[in-house]
């Protein structure tokens, strides 16, 4: 057995900074953490070649003290905890006092720091976790500003599992909106390559940076929730039922002010929606979760991604009701602001609505006020004005009408009967000369007798010369050629029903045919035996869609393969992509949804396998195209799925479901009791 020996404090700073340190976007998520607990209300942020070679970080926060900065880097250094019990009750972003040591131990860091109030800062520069030298006055602003230059440049093996510039340069974009987000109070301002991608106002207002942050469209379609219970308070923003989104990107929260992943929160969130979705849609939410510091703990993963709640239970309801009351009184109707009432005369006293007077009366005193009405004189009104018609839209007066009591039911009227009719055929009208008639008389001049005749009177206008027959040749016996089987019976369609499954039988069975799933698998079928790339239909306008940071980072690796599959897209900013050609196969208002399916597809395979990255690619290309439930579809269209299913070419779709299932006639007679 080897001996034990403990490691040099170098290789121990190496191993830290693997558990903090993994990408950019780690380094970008520390400093900012660092500056927003400094206090401060403005952050720049920079970064270049997607953070690996340049990373800049600066505030108007606190800033260090110049006898303080050495420290700082040291590891276990920090100025947010004092006691055990602080770790019980934690409210700033970072507490562990790794982040500054974990960075420069990997990197070449600059610091630039001012306190308020001072002449002068201090600089101090790192490399590999070393001080080069003692810190140095300098001129800058108050405030702190970090920055990292070559990252990972003294550990080579990190470098291999970096991915290209532009999809971590989105992953460092990620952290900058969630953090943008859940500081609204802060203007940040975040450049890369030189060029401004975000830039939120700082107001202290969560829509605007919702809107600065996650664009536009998003912003409009949300829905305002705020609300507490059980000490757990809820606000922010969801999606309105109608604005589903295709996968779960975004969905964000913040607990206490901190950005987590929490299948409970999730939960919570998609049960409200519950039967308010559409199927396989997600709601996006911005929510700020606050709940005492006492009752969250979050100290359970490097990262503090992840946090434990002391009480699951309150926090699952409170998320719940705040979001379904929100929904449920955005989709009630608004209620008039004054009732409406019957207007009447003031002494008449109040009126009553005439459903609810015949209500009041049963059928016997009705009877009876009937008889007396029609018992009683005309009206003086009635005799006093002649009656009027309207006739051709003029209304005419009636000088002539006889007023005589109104009768409740009319006498019967005796209509004299039919005369017998004769037995003869007689002609009423005569009969009119029509297209229909002269067919007829045409059809009967050429019936077979009528034909002989006429064939007689005709001369032979027509005839033909005589020709000699030919030569008789000898007839060749004809080649044996061995008969094909005979295809199987043709299933006959019997109809569709809920505009979803084809009803077909085949004799003694029933089919029922998911006709969504037997198109998805023909044209899976079809794009994978295609081995050529799949053409692709140029838009007369480039669309530019805006994803979530994490789709926005998984496509833009994965760009060749997109054109692969005929999506000619590039980087946009701002996790947008500019898409100018999509696969044939594909309409225009499917271009967000089949990419946001896609990054999900390529996110959940992973991306060592090139193979299973493209089925995972021709499983939302075949379902995007295949006709969908609800859909009104051809007849010929729904006879050729049921032949496909006949021949036993589509059996399940590319998900496994089955395609189609049996009834048999001993079942359904047995459903009738008939067996």
């Amino acid at each position: 057995m080897a001996h034990i020996e403990q490691l040099s404090p170098h290789i121990a700073d190496l191993i830290a900074a693997g558990e903090v340190v993994e990408r950019p976007a780690s380094v970008m998520k520390e400093l900012l953490e660092n500056a927003i607990d400094a206090g401060a209300t403005q952050i720049v942020a920079e970064i270049r070649n997607g953070g690996m070679t340049y990373l800049r970080v600066a505030d108007n926060g606190c800033g260090i003290a110049p006898e303080e900065v050495p420290t700082a880097f040291l590891r276990h250094a920090t100025s947010k905890l004092r006691r055990a019990e602080d770790l019980s009750a934690i409210g700033t972003l970072g507490f562990r006092g790794e982040a500054l040591a974990a960075i420069s131990a990997v990197s070449r860091l600059d610091i630039f720091t001012r306190q308020p109030g001072t002449e002068a800062g201090t600089r101090l520069s790192l490399e590999g976790g070393v001080p080069q030298g003692a810190p140095e006055p300098a001129g800058c602003p108050e405030g702190t500003t970090m920055v990292v230059r070559d990252l990972f440049f003294n550990t080579p093996a990190r470098m291999k599992f970096m991915k290209k510039d532009s999809a971590e340069a989105s992953a460092v974009t990620s952290v900058v909106q969630h953090l943008s987000l859940s500081n609204p109070h802060i203007s940040f301002r975040f450049l890369k390559d030189g060029g401004e991608v975000l830039h939120t106002p700082g107001d202290n207002k969560l829509s605007s940076a919702i809107y600065a942050v996650l664009g536009r469209d998003f912003a409009l379609g949300l829905q305002e929730v705020k609300g507490q219970g059980d000490g757990v308070e809820v606000s922010g923003y969801v999606t309105k039922p109608i604005h589903g989104r295709g996968t779960r990107g975004m969905q964000i929260f913040f607990v206490n002010g901190r950005l987590v992943k929490s299948q409970m929160l999730t939960a919570a969130l998609e049960e409200a929606y519950k039967n308010q979705l559409l199927k396989g849609k997600f709601p996006g939410c911005v929510l700020h979760i606050t709940l005492p510091k006492n009752q969250v703990d979050v100290n359970v993963h490097p990262a503090k991604t992840v946090v434990k709640f002391a009480q699951e239970r309150p926090v699952f309801s409170a998320v719940y009701h705040v979001v379904q009351g929100a929904l449920d009184a955005a989709g009630r109707p608004q209620q008039p602001a004054a009732p409406i009432h019957n207007s009447a005369p003031a002494s008449t006293g109040t009126a009553v609505p005439r459903k609810d007077f015949y209500q009041t009366m049963d059928a016997k005193t009705f009877r009876e006020r009937q008889e007396k009405r029609a018992e009683s004189p005309a009206p003086a009104f009635l005799t006093r004005v002649p009656p009027v018609s309207v006739e051709m839209g003029r209304r005419t007066a009636i000088s002539d009408v006889s007023r005589r009591p109104v009768s409740a039911v009319p006498p019967p009227v005796e209509r004299p009967r039919p005369a017998a009719v004769p037995a003869e055929r007689t002609e009423i009208f005569p009969k009119p000369s029509t297209a229909v008639d002269n067919v007829v008389e045409r059809v009967e001049a050429f019936s077979p007798a009528k034909a002989e005749e006429k064939q007689e009177a005709v001369p032979a206008l027509h005839s033909t010369p005589e020709v000699s027959p030919a030569p008789a040749t000898p007839e060749e016996e004809p080649e044996q050629v061995a008969m094909a089987p005979a295809p199987p019976p043709r299933w006959r369609m019997a109809g569709e029903v809920l505009r979803t499954y084809i009803l077909a039988e085949d004799g003694e069975n029933v089919w029922l045919i998911d006709k969504h799933a037997a198109h998805e698998r023909i044209n899976f079928d079809r794009l994978k035996a295609n081995t050529e790339p799949i053409m692709g239909q140029a838009l007369l306008a480039a669309e530019a869609v805006k994803l979530a940071p994490e789709d926005a980072a998984v496509l833009l690796e994965h760009l060749p393969l997109l054109a692969e599959f005929g999506f000619e897209a590039e980087e946009f900013g701002g996790d947008s992509l500019l898409v100018r050609s999509i696969p044939s196969d594909i309409d225009a208002p499917q271009i967000q949804e089949t990419l946001e399916d896609l990054a999900q597809k390529l996110r959940t395979c992973g991306t060592a396998d090139p193979a299973a990255a493209r089925d995972a690619m021709l499983h939302t290309m075949a379902c995007k195209a295949a006709i969908k439930g609800g859909w009104v579809s051809d007849p010929a269209e729904l006879q050729t799925l049921v032949d496909k299913v006949a021949s036993g070419e589509v059996r399940y779709c590319p998900h496994g479901r089955p395609v189609a299932v049996k009834l048999s006639r001993y079942e359904l007679e047995k459903m009738f009791k008939r067996a």
